[in-house]
């Protein structure tokens, strides 16, 4: 099996065979669900006997040491992998089964099968004890004793239960001998009125919704009183001294629901007073030019009509829930069935278009499509399924007719109607499809992925209903991190360990295997072409095939549209995804104790944020595995537990500005101020007026519609800040691949532009004191614009502007509005209300308590790092390591240098730097000089560029840029040339055994070369070096921290269908997060509130100088390190024994060469022939990194 599919497709049977037996339990199939798990536990216990045989033959004497070693490395460490939960659950299906059974016969069959595995499991603490095998089975928990009690109390009220079976009194002799408390048996998940089956005497098991009339359930109260009745008959004083203590705990908690619901329904409404937000409106041309019905032309659009909705739950659980946990669940909930309606809308809105004329649907070819393959994949689905469910329930089949994946996945597929499974397929498709890449198609794997987890995303959503123990156990990891505190790696093992649950991958991905499969049966699109003699032609072509690319050496699967899709789809925008947009939470995150294990409760994600990298997932799997990620997984927890609040005042001037629709502080107008282009009166016969008019048109109409998708940007932040007024919610966070620190909530973020931020606020609040007020005046100036000051001057800025302060605060829209000259005007105006509340409190403003966040910024983060790494003393002074009186501006000293090296060039003559002369500012350089740090190349420099100067000799500034910043940073330079270098080395080398593939030429089949000759192909060469292209390794490394990371090793831009430009790049290494990662551990150790924005690092004004110590400390710690020594040893370590083609060191140093010549004035000579054929050096990976 690949290294891809063990990543993603476990081969453990008995994982495969958790998955089925959890599919069988959700679906009913009890009878088959049996089976499997008898087949498991027998499997468990073989095992176990192994293990314990072996154990008994090394104390014996009979093995040694090494025999021992050796014959525990192939049996390997045994963990059953069916857990407690999974015998309550078959437990609780036998109940079922024996509920539902047509004969008393049938009933006791079943009831007797509970017995069975309850005296199995019973018996297992008692195993271990002697000399025999212990039992694989686990010891009954509290659930266990549950479902024990309410199985025979309802069907003992049903009147089925048989006389001869044990009782209640059995269950009461088992409590006595357990150790847990009757009142945590009655208080278990087993009694939440949303468990996953409810055992209940009117009817099946978990037919009733949540909201329906529960009457005749079998709660923790009957419970009670039936044990109350027997634990007297048999005279039990202990047990009945128990259940009094548990119905005071039972009594106690109704009175306090009961309280708590009373004092809620006496509080304020945060919204009362607060004006509805004006929605934004679709528009088309249709409606503008009055060729569309009224009624259609100012719809709310879809996803703001299910975000309001999704967002009312906020508002309706305030007022009815005041568990918090039960509110965060009520909203996740309502994510995930928002999720659900995007899918029916979409199944609507095809629905829609196959009921509509034949007109409008040729209108839309790309939805007609779509509609057609749907209707075909459901009706072929639903005929294979029955196919297989009269195999499944025939005693006289033929066993082969049913493949065996069609056996396993049978009871997969019985979990979501075949319609949805049709809709999911085809939306995901297409959906990655349009995500880019077309031409090449996508990879057979990723594909499946995606539609798996589309699939599984739409199943959990029911799922997580059933279970409450998820909040439960999520609520419970809290607590004890509370306690034991966040950064305690002991405490997070420890919870990692008791939150560990079984995957289910196994199976998972044959769902979409088989719907993808007959997708691709049924799915065509119609092409007609005319030749030339003028004859129509006309056939049905597949809509998708399957084939092959070489990557690594290996055959790869890839998926590819038909050529007309493909171009259809780059005019049509396939939109929907069927994952939940998730909001801002009510509770703390979900500690993260694993790699995907952590921040919302109801769906499972990852921490880290990679896309299309089976070796990124398996490395991290592997480092979460081994406990390196504890440290990186405390600080995103760290980052997830600061709490939040809207900035009321700041919101309602939103709400006045938005609602009046003028365009203020870079709110979106409703109306552009641009008219529409007026049509000339000689657009029919002037050809160059009608081309300025087209043109014109155009770029009012891309302008029309950024517009529109701003307002609907804004509407949505507006909308959840509205909905999260008077409320404290969190930000979970997770890490992109180089461990940059990202809020989870896409809308509403911090990370998120001046309107965000404007409207954020801590939520706790610290007095200001003397250094937090004089932060607070720094901090104005700082979003004003007047942030290249020393801070005596910015401070004294916002002194000498108190009076335009109190006039901004005022009178915010109809006052002198100084507000508005601010680069960041919403945060400049949060500031001066936050110092104007602090110069008016009756104590003093040192005694105001602040909520404001205020920022410490780095300078150009990266090139700082880079010029600790090389002792870079120049370099240093302009990114601010080095004390001055003011702040160094090195965007300025970088526009400086190229404004001078432009000068000295025009006085030679330069043509490119005479027209360049005075066109140069800071502006220009800016971005190309943050980028430097993440591998910016000379294209990309140039880009840049043009968007600055349009075109103006972008490429000849654009090297004078990069000259200036390496004459600059010259020890950054050096860095990030070497590893450049060794980023391209790593990824030209290749493993030793498969240098002889890769050598391999490439020999087209006799077939392929006949088609290319009668289809009039030539037979390319450049395909036959296609294999050897492939022949690359990722570029892998550790931070500092123990995150490993896989970079990209090339970047693809296809010319020709067989011709690719690859680029090599390697970021830095991580250090601007690792550092951030840092001072986030050590803020939340000294008590101070933090949150990051990459290297802009946020808290409380008056922490602000005891978080700058921590800055600089964690700062000088992480560069005491050697870092660059380790990353070249690991480098040498990991690639040890890989080839390199000679032609490409010789390449290398032919670079290197003409540098030098360049710089010398001299002349390369001696350079060798390119046409050389590529020999391999086994030591020249070891030699290349050396140097």
């Amino acid at each position: 099996m690949s290294s891809t599919d063990e990543t993603f497709y476990p081969a453990s049977k008995a994982v495969e065979f958790v998955s089925i037996l959890k599919a069988c339990l959700g679906t009913g199939l009890i009878s088959r669900a049996h089976k499997v798990f008898t087949d498991l536990r027998s499997q468990a216990a073989a095992r176990s006997r192994e293990l314990w045989e072996l154990r008994r033959r090394l104390a014996q004497g009979i093995i040694d040491q090494n025999d021992w070693q050796q014959d525990l490395g192939e049996l390997g460490e045994y963990q059953s992998p069916i857990e407690v939960w999974t015998y309550n659950s078959m437990l609780q299906a036998y109940f079922r089964k024996a509920y539902q059974a047509e004969s008393l016969d049938g009933t006791a069959e079943w009831l007797n099968r509970a017995w069975e595995l309850w005296r199995d499991m019973e018996k297992s603490a008692l195993s271990a004890q002697g000399d025999q095998p212990p039992s694989p089975d686990p010891k009954p928990n509290p659930a266990s004793f549950a479902t024990m009690a309410r199985g025979i109390v309802a069907l003992q009220r049903s009147g089925r239960y048989p006389s001869s079976a044990p009782a209640l009194d059995d269950l009461v002799l088992s409590i006595k001998r357990a150790e847990y408390g009757l009142d945590s048996i009655l208080t278990s998940s087993a009694f939440n009125p949303e468990a996953a089956e409810d055992l209940d005497v009117h009817g099946p098991l978990g037919s009733k919704s949540v909201d329906q009339s529960r009457e005749g359930e079998v709660d923790a109260e009957l419970v009670l009183r039936s044990l109350t009745n027997v634990a007297n008959q048999m005279g039990e004083s202990g047990i009945l001294k128990e259940l009094e203590t548990a119905q005071s705990i039972l009594e106690g908690r109704r009175v306090l629901s009961e309280a708590q619901n009373n004092d809620q329904a006496f509080k304020e409404d945060p919204l009362i007073n607060v004006p509805e937000l004006l929605p934004v409106k679709t528009t088309s041309k249709a409606s503008r030019l009055g060729k569309e019905p009224e009624n259609k032309a100012g719809e709310m659009p879809f996803n703001l009509a299910s975000l309001k909705e999704n967002l009312s739950i906020v508002q309706e659980a305030r007022r009815t829930i005041t568990d918090p946990y039960e509110r965060q669940k009520w909203l996740e909930h309502s994510a995930l069935e928002a999720a659900r309606k995007r899918l029916e809308h979409s199944a609507e809105k095809l629905e829609e278009l196959g009921l509509q004329t034949t007109g409008a649907l040729q209108s839309k070819p790309l939805q007609r499509w779509m509609w057609d393959w749907y209707n075909k994949l459901q009706e072929t689905l639903k005929e294979d399924l029955e196919r297989l469910d009269a195999d499944a329930q025939s005693s006289k089949h033929d066993k082969k007719a049913m493949l065996p994946m069609e056996q396993q996945i049978l009871p997969f597929l019985r979990l979501l109607p075949v319609s949805k499974l049709a809709l999911i397929t085809i939306l995901e498709l297409m959906r990655m499809s349009g995500n880019g890449g077309v031409t090449d198609g996508m990879k057979t794997t990723r594909a499946l992925l995606s539609v798996g987890r589309a699939i599984e995303m739409e199943y959990h959503s029911d799922v997580v209903r059933k279970n409450p123990q998820i909040f439960q156990n999520a609520h419970a990891a809290q607590t004890v991190l509370r306690k034991r505190g966040l950064i305690d790696l002991a405490a997070r093992r420890e919870i990692k360990a008791w939150q560990k649950q079984q995957e289910e991958e196994g199976i998972l991905s044959s769902i979409p295997r088989w719907t993808q499969t007959h997708l691709m049966h049924v799915a065509t699109v119609n092409r007609k072409a005319t030749d030339r003699d003028g004859v129509l032609w006309e056939e049905d072509q597949p809509a998708f095939y399957s084939t092959y690319q070489y990557l690594g050496g290996k055959k790869l699967g890839v998926i590819k549209l038909n050529e007309v899709i493909a171009k259809r789809l780059d005019k049509d925008s396939i939109q929907e995804t069927l994952h939940p947009r998730h909001l801002p939470m009510l509770v703390p995150p979900k500690p993260w104790t694993s790699h995907d294990s952590g921040g919302y409760y109801s769906v499972r994600q990852s921490a880290m944020r990679y896309k299309d990298s089976a070796e990124q997932g398996s490395y991290l799997r592997a480092a979460s595995d081994n406990g390196d990620l504890d440290t990186v997984l405390a600080a995103l927890d760290v980052l997830g537990n600061t709490s939040w609040k809207i900035n009321k005042p700041i919101f309602d001037v939103m709400t006045e500005v938005w609602n009046s629709g003028k365009d203020i502080a870079d709110m979106p107008p409703i109306e552009m101020e641009t008219p529409e282009p007026q049509k000339p009166d000689n657009y029919d016969h002037d050809i160059k007026a009608r081309s300025v008019y087209l043109q014109r048109l155009k770029q009012w109409n891309q302008q029309r519609s950024s517009n529109h998708s701003q307002r609907c940007d804004v509407n949505y932040k507006l909308e959840i800040a509205r909905a999260y007024l008077g409320e404290r919610f969190y930000f979970p966070h997770n890490m992109d691949f180089r461990g940059r620190a990202y809020p989870m909530p896409p809308h509403l973020n911090h990370i998120g532009n001046d309107l965000c931020r404007g409207l954020l606020m801590f939520a706790d609040s610290k007095p200001l004191g003397k250094a937090g007020l004089r932060w607070l005046r720094i901090h104005i100036s700082n979003v004003f614009g007047y942030d290249k000051a020393s801070f005596g001057e910015r401070e004294q800025f916002a002194i000498d502007h108190e009076a335009e302060i109190r006039d901004s605060v005022e009178r915010p829209l109809d006052g002198n509005r100084w507000w508005l000259k601010a680069d960041d005007p919403w945060q400049c105006l949060a500031s001066c209300m936050e110092l104007k509340a602090a110069l008016e409190h009756p104590d003093g403003p040192e005694a105001y308590e602040s909520s404001l966040p205020v920022h410490q910024d780095g300078t150009c983060n990266g090139l700082q790092h880079y010029a600790a790494l090389g002792g870079d003393l120049a370099g240093a002074k302009q990114v601010n390591l080095s004390r001055g009186d003011r702040p160094a501006d090195v965007y300025s000293g970088v526009a400086d240098l190229v404004i001078k090296m432009l000068d000295e060039e025009a006085a030679k003559g330069e043509r490119m730097a005479s027209i360049l002369q005075g066109k140069v500012t800071r502006k220009v350089v800016k971005q190309t000089v943050m980028t430097t740090v993440y591998g910016v190349t000379f294209i990309g420099a140039k880009n840049q560029v043009m968007r600055q100067l349009a075109d103006r000799a972008a490429s000849y500034l654009a090297k004078v840029i990069m000259s200036c910043i390496g004459n600059l940073f010259s020890g950054a330079q050096k860095i990030q040339d070497w590893l450049s270098f060794s980023a391209k080395v790593i990824a030209k080398s290749i493993p030793a055994q498969r240098l002889e593939e890769a050598t391999r030429p490439y020999q087209p089949s006799e077939a392929s070369l006949k088609r290319a000759d009668a289809r009039g192909y030539s037979r390319d060469p450049a395909k036959a070096d296609r294999i050897v292209k492939e022949q690359m390794t990722s570029v892998i490394w550790t931070t500092a921290l123990g995150l490993p990371v896989v970079q990209p090793y090339r970047k693809t831009k296809k010319r020709q269908v067989s011709t690719a430009m690859q680029t090599v790049f390697i970021h830095d290494p991580l250090l601007d997060a690792t550092h951030m990662i840092l001072t986030a551990l050590e803020c939340h150790a000294a008590g101070l509130t933090f949150a990051s924005v990459h290297d802009s690092y946020w808290t409380h004004a008056a922490d602000i100088d005891t978080m700058s110590d921590m800055i600089r400390e964690t700062f000088v710690r992480l560069h005491s390190q050697d870092i660059l020594h380790r990353l070249r040893d690991e480098f040498l370590q990991r690639y040890a024994g890989y080839k390199v083609p000679v032609v490409s060191l010789q390449g290398s140093a032919r670079k290197r060469t003409r540098s030098k010549a360049s710089k010398d004035g001299s002349e390369e000579t001696n350079a060798a022939d390119d046409s050389s054929p590529p020999m391999h050096c086994s030591l020249c990976l070891r030699t290349s990194l050396s140097n």
